[in-house]
């Protein structure tokens, strides 16, 4: 453990890449095999689950601490992250551990069928065994909420460095479902031979946004246009006889999308699509908000289906009849989506993403400015040459997604953020006109730089008219121009109204805030653009 919190220290530290990647060698050349497996589970994402419930863990902490509930309270409120909060909390201890990382995940498998007076005197022994820095690790990982402060790729890179592997192929090993339970880290990392599962997807490959110089320099000759659209990004794989469903967050979906099961009656063995789940009726895709009440439902019932049709929208092969034809140009990839691929198609479960036609760049950037009509975030441009890489690579792949819909809204409540924006107002609630009231309609987390940031949390804390627990009530005086990909009607929502992906474009200084937007502006856009 003591080896995992200083690596995570130093590269919580660092800010330059090359530093981050010699910290991440120095670990996997060290640590032991069982400790390297647990290590990289949590940079990819594979956090278990918590095995203590976070009331408990607040309560053992101010009993231990000897505080009022109150003062835990108001300390977690100031300090905004729980984990944090009880390592500060708590009596000083010199840390006495001397368990590596994968004995601590054993032992706390062992929790999962625990009484809470044993879950309990486990935990008050742990934590006066840690101190500082290691205490703070050891509750993100009890409660399975572990950020990390470096990305996949980079972990990938240092792996690929030290194991003399293409970085690709180092990707796909870490792909699909293992678990550090049941595999060793040489068998993931190092052993050729290892058995292909054969659910194994591959990485995705991923977009860069337009760039000036791209956008004057493309061609028909040399580029797909395709539309962009809004679902879930996801595989279909059929091997061994049998179908799997991957979102591009490495979740295993199959069983949430059952229509789409009877695609394998018509695939060749070894098959593998990349494209995007959609929610689809009447001849177009619906709202990604139709598609969101399938997501994180345990059972799909029939009144489901029924509302929340689903298609997969092919854009490209990856594996066809058993060959990894990643690295062939996207135009042959393509030529088999269209031969082969498009023989299946059946406009209720499946379809292939269709082409753009242009000619010029007047008729793209008329059909780009025309793309909401299409049901369609934008275009994909996608270089005919192209391999099928991993990851976001610049060059081959672009979004050009449509400017967001927006309006100017008043700035009404204030919530602290958590992490790295702790003991700072982060999170917004906006607000229009409906006559002479103001209407919250949308909440705002990004948008600002650090020194808006710090100048909006002095604005807020000087103009606080009311305290709701954690929410702060703003004298409403400042103007935002919000924005937001899609807007529709929404019952849940006092405003009526429910938008897409709402962020801070920018401050309107020059704004007073009678001069916001009005509820009826937002109705507007919800006639011509909404659902």
């Amino acid at each position: 453990m003591k080896e995992f919190a200083d690596l995570l220290r130093n590269l919580d530290r660092n800010t330059k890449t090359l530093e981050k990647i010699k910290a991440l060698k120095t670990y996997f050349s060290n640590a032991s095999d069982e400790d390297k497996i647990w290590a990289l589970a949590l940079f990819t994402g594979r956090r278990p689950p918590r095995k203590i419930k976070t009331a408990q863990v607040r309560e053992w902490a101010w009993e231990k601490a000897g505080i009022p509930e109150w003062l835990f309270a108001e300390s977690y409120q100031h300090v905004g992250d729980l984990a944090e909060t009880v390592a500060l909390i708590l009596p000083q201890h010199n840390s006495i551990s001397q368990k590596s990382l994968h004995e601590w995940f054993a032992e706390l498998e062992t929790l999962k069928k625990a009484d809470d007076e044993t879950k309990k005197a486990y935990i008050l022994k742990a934590w006066a065994s840690l101190s500082g820095f290691e205490l703070f690790v050891f509750n993100k990982l009890l409660m399975g909420s572990l950020r990390v402060g470096v990305s996949q790729t980079l972990v990938i890179r240092a792996l690929s460095e030290m194991y003399d592997q293409e970085p690709s192929g180092m990707a796909h090993r870490l792909m699909g479902q293992w678990n550090p339970f049941d595999i060793r880290f040489d068998e993931l990392i190092i052993q050729e031979n290892t058995a292909q599962n054969p659910s194994k997807p591959y990485p995705f490959f991923l977009a860069y946004t337009i760039e000036n110089h791209v956008y004057e320099s493309i061609s028909p000759l040399e580029w797909f246009v395709e539309w962009k659209w809004d679902g879930i990004r996801s595989q279909i794989i059929f091997r061994e006889g049998q179908l799997f469903i991957w979102s591009r967050g490495e979740e295993l979906v199959t069983d949430k999308f059952p229509e789409l099961h009877q695609l394998a009656q018509h695939f060749p063995e070894g098959t593998v699509l990349d494209g995007e789940i959609l929610c689809y009726a009447d001849g177009h895709p619906l709202p990604f908000s139709t598609l969101q009440q399938r997501i994180g439902r345990k059972n799909i019932t029939k009144k489901i289906l029924q509302e929340a049709p689903v298609l997969f929208m092919a854009y490209d092969v990856l594996e066809w009849n058993g060959i990894d034809i990643r690295e062939k140009p996207h135009e042959y990839r393509r030529s088999v989506l269209e031969t082969y691929v498009a023989e299946f198609e059946n406009d209720s479960i499946f379809k292939v993403s269709p082409l753009v036609s242009w000619n010029t760049m007047d008729d793209l950037s008329r059909l780009h400015n025309e793309s909401r009509t299409y049901y369609a975030e934008g275009f994909m441009l996608k270089r005919k040459s192209a391999a099928y890489q991993t990851g976001r690579k610049k060059g081959d792949w672009y979004k050009w997604k449509v400017k967001p819909l927006s309006v100017d809204a008043v700035l009404v409540y204030a919530q602290k953020g958590h992490g790295r924006r702790a003991g700072l107002f982060t999170d917004y609630t906006f607000a229009v006109w409906k006559g002479e009231h103001l209407v919250p309609f949308a909440k705002a987390y990004s948008g600002l730089t650090d020194k808006e940031i710090r100048e909006l949390d002095a604005f807020i804390k000087q103009n606080t008219v009311e305290k709701f627990g954690p929410v702060r009530t703003v004298n409403p005086l400042r103007v935002f121009e919000i924005g937001f990909e899609g807007i529709q009607q929404s019952s849940r929502h006092k405003s009526g109204i429910a938008v897409r992906f709402p962020r801070i474009l920018r401050p309107r200084p020059d704004k007073y805030a009678h001069e916001a937007d009005t509820l009826e502006n937002l109705q507007n856009l919800l006639t011509v653009y909404g659902v």
